[in-house]
């Protein structure tokens, strides 16, 4: 089987920012989280993907077919959900559906009829009288009612209630029971990634620092806290990522444990990374230091 994502060696310039050489891939059945910091690129390889920019160079694949030559085939079976607010502000959520249903033909109106029923959608308000979280709700009660394959979120849970941030997780993690479906989830918030990502893709300054399994990043990445003389190891800074000096000892990420452990042995601790420590440590700059009063 394909991939149902796949982005090969894109670029894209704009004044002053770069998209370099993109690689990504996505297989069916799987939530990728892409992170990166604000102005990283996460946006702009989303709209490269949805063809609303055009690339300079590489190939974007989408359900095994060129996004640009099959843009409406793709499109079809593709569920979007932005963090603003797209929809006619002064329409009720029942016209803003009759609206978008007309778009797509494989229109789901008994899914979208449990999808209300589920979130407890007030079909005859306006979309402006919508708080954000139920707001949310619709954007992603569309994008699942047209049998939608990939789910692209951009910022989804961004300014959400920790409630309605669980009730979305949980309905992505139920989604993925579909083997057949994928979700390529573009957040700051990594600590939602932390519960239903299973790839993690970096992103910072137009490049991919890393593309990986969760499990995979939380079983080789670690964090190393130790004393400033530990540092004077021959070519050690080779093995540390973002590493921070202050008056007490460093601290940094590693990508190999095993290889902290044989050089350090005992007189450094190790602890558990989450994703939004391997993101931040990757994306600082090396040498950093710190002063501390």
């Amino acid at each position: 089987m394909s991939s149902i994502l796949e982005i090969a060696n894109v670029s894209k310039k704009y004044k002053g920012f770069e998209l370099k050489d993109i690689n990504i891939t996505l297989e069916r059945g799987y939530i990728m989280g892409f992170i990166g910091p604000n102005g990283a690129g996460k946006s702009s390889t989303i709209k490269l993907i949805m063809n609303l920019i055009k690339k300079d160079s590489g190939e974007i694949t989408v359900f095994g077919l060129d996004n640009i030559k099959n843009e409406i085939e793709i499109k079809e079976k593709i569920g979007f959900v932005y963090d603003e607010n797209y929809y006619y502000e002064e329409l009720t959520i029942q016209e803003m559906k009759n609206l978008i249903r007309s778009f797509y033909s494989f229109w789901d109106e008994t899914t979208f009829t449990n999808y209300v029923k589920d979130f407890n959608l007030p079909l005859k308000k306006k979309i402006k009288q919508l708080s954000k979280g139920m707001k949310m709700k619709f954007s992603l009660a569309i994008a699942l009612s047209h049998h939608a394959e990939l789910l692209i979120m951009d910022e989804p849970t961004s300014g959400l209630d920790p409630l309605v941030r669980s009730e979305l997780l949980e309905i992505l993690q139920s989604l993925m029971q579909d083997e057949n479906k994928s979700v390529f989830f573009s957040t700051h918030i990594t600590s939602d990634l932390d519960k239903i990502a299973d790839y993690i893709t970096l992103i910072n300054n137009g490049e991919i620092v890393l593309s990986k399994t969760k499990d995979e990043l939380i079983e080789d990445y670690c964090i190393v806290k130790g004393p400033k003389d530990g540092l004077a190891v021959v070519n050690i800074e080779e093995h540390l990522i973002g590493l921070k000096v202050n008056e007490f000892g460093f601290e940094a990420l590693s990508n190999d444990k095993n290889e902290i452990r044989k050089i350090f042995g005992d007189s450094v601790l190790l602890e558990k990374p989450t994703i939004e420590d391997i993101m931040v440590f990757s994306t600082r700059r090396s040498g950093h230091n710190v002063l501390s009063y």
